[in-house]
């Protein structure tokens, strides 16, 4: 019976149904967020580069140019 409890308390976990939906997409859609994941760390090194960001519109001018 507690196991049961702890299913439907896991259930109506919010983090853990988005959870859930993103390992099912991948079995429905083979698709992951590899791709975010690979430009976050693009733009992580090129932030880290520079040493910082001084003019955020310069910086986001950079990167469309750089990888858009």
């Amino acid at each position: 019976m507690s196991s049961y409890l702890d299913y439907l308390i896991f259930l109506g976990n919010p983090q853990a149904l988005r959870l859930i939906q993103s390992i099912l997409n991948y079995f429905d859609n083979r698709s992951t967020n590899a791709s975010a994941e690979s430009f976050n760390a693009k733009v992580k090194a090129f932030r880290s580069q520079f040493r910082g960001v001084r003019k955020v519109d310069f910086f986001l001018f950079r990167l469309s140019n750089l990888f858009g």
